[in-house]
């Protein structure tokens, strides 16, 4: 017979082989969830991904654009428009500057410039624009020159085609004229056209369209200040040009000079006459006023002359009062004699 200590010990021996069997089973089916859930959420992963950024995907890499999943994916977190940024890079590629080694248009490029604040499309579009009229601008430079405030297509447009700015200015002076005066006094009040192009290499940090305006100003008025006569002027008015041109007033500007054209020129007042005029009236009145005060003074020595006589006269006066006097104490002292009628005592 079999007591129970054999019993218990064939039940172990017996139970023990299935429990590692169960036990082995079980761990591999918690493995296999595991990774059926971590493919399931792989796959809800790029489902998000693809739903969200397959189009732009597909769309740069049609137009021979190519940006990976991960960089859209990543842009999104960096706060970065993608869509703005792969649409940038369409435009470049397709206008044939995205591949220039000169302009280095990449997608990290790109996101840098957008991330700094800048206008990303409109930078592409000056770059497009400077490659079609064959002017020198490179990425960096567009970037730069968009980071400084300026307008960079509208400085690649103004190099393609030149502005023309009024001198002076009515919307910012007030002003519609500009009023010189010749050497004869006559003032001219001209109106004058000055055409601009942008000068890239100067646009960051060069003068704006208020410092030609100003410059060109003054070298029009000194220009008329010294001409002897303002007929001179009114005959050859292209010499008012010619000299403001020789001057090279865009010095340190953002934009270069193409011409300075007189557009309109027209008499004003007399100014010389006037100031002569008023140099007499003002003569005049000094020399009155001189005129009054030796007057006065003639008065006043006048009156002092008049004192001084009544002075004289009363000390004559006084003389004479003396005579009796003395004419008596001469008698009493017996110093004065009766004399005859032949002369003796």
């Amino acid at each position: 017979m079999i007591g129970s200590a054999g019993i218990e010990s064939l039940l172990w021996h017996g139970l023990l082989p299935l429990a590692a069997d169960m036990g082995g089973a079980a761990t591999r089916g918690l493995i296999y969830l595991a990774a059926f859930a971590l493919v399931l959420v792989a796959a809800f992963v790029m489902v998000i991904v693809l739903f969200s950024y397959g189009k732009l995907f597909v769309q740069a890499l049609m137009s021979n654009a190519y940006v990976s999943l991960l960089s859209l994916v990543g842009m999104s977190l960096r706060q970065v428009h993608a869509r703005t940024i792969v649409e940038a890079k369409i435009m470049a590629m397709q206008a044939g500057v995205g591949n220039d080694p000169h302009t280095g248009i990449t997608t990290r490029r790109l996101e840098a410039h957008y991330l700094a604040g800048g206008n990303v499309p409109r930078v592409i579009h000056a770059l497009i624009a400077a490659h079609r009229a064959d002017i020198d601008l490179d990425f960096d430079r567009a970037a730069a020159i968009d980071l400084a405030g300026r307008d960079v297509l509208d400085a690649v447009k103004t190099s393609v085609y030149p502005k023309v700015i009024d001198c002076p200015d009515p919307e910012k002076s007030g002003r519609t004229t500009l009023s010189a005066v010749a050497k004869n006094g006559v003032e001219l009040l001209v109106r004058a056209r000055v055409t601009v192009r942008t000068n890239l290499a100067q646009l960051i940090g060069g003068a704006t369209e208020e410092t030609i305006i100003a410059r060109v100003g003054e070298g029009i008025i000194t220009s008329i200040g010294s001409a002897e006569d303002h007929l001179q002027v009114m005959e050859n008015p292209d010499r008012i040009s010619k000299a403001v041109l020789e001057r090279g007033l865009d010095a340190h500007t953002a934009f270069e000079i193409v011409s300075i054209d007189i557009a309109d020129i027209d008499i004003g007042e007399n100014i010389g006459a006037r100031l002569q005029a008023d140099q007499a009236e003002a003569d005049t009145r000094k020399a009155q006023a001189l005129a009054e005060q030796r007057r006065a003074n003639a008065i006043a020595r006048e009156q002092e002359m008049k004192a001084e006589v009544a002075a004289n006269r009363a000390s004559v006066f006084l003389a004479e009062a003396e005579v009796p006097r003395a004419m008596a104490d001469a008698f009493r002292q017996g110093n004065l004699e009766r004399f005859s009628g032949n002369g003796t005592a």
